[in-house]
């Protein structure tokens, strides 16, 4: 993945860079650095991602199903 790439990543998925390095436990200027200087950005970052992408939407559709039916969490 292209520095481009995940950078349009964070974007889709709604989230900072910084707010993906804390979740990640990850050093800003490592992160910072990937697609510049020959460090590529780690192949997992994708389906990680990903998955948080998935993960943001189930908890939407959760509260909503919570909503019609009532449930109070």
């Amino acid at each position: 993945m292209t520095r481009e790439e995940f950078n349009k990543k964070l974007e889709n998925a709604v989230i900072s860079k910084s707010e993906f390095c804390e979740r990640a436990g990850l050093y800003y200027p490592t992160v910072n650095g990937w697609g510049s200087n020959n460090k590529s950005v780690p192949i997992w970052v994708e389906s990680w991602l990903d998955n948080y992408q998935k993960a943001k939407l189930y908890e939407k559709l959760k509260e909503k199903v919570f909503e019609i039916e009532g449930i109070e969490v």
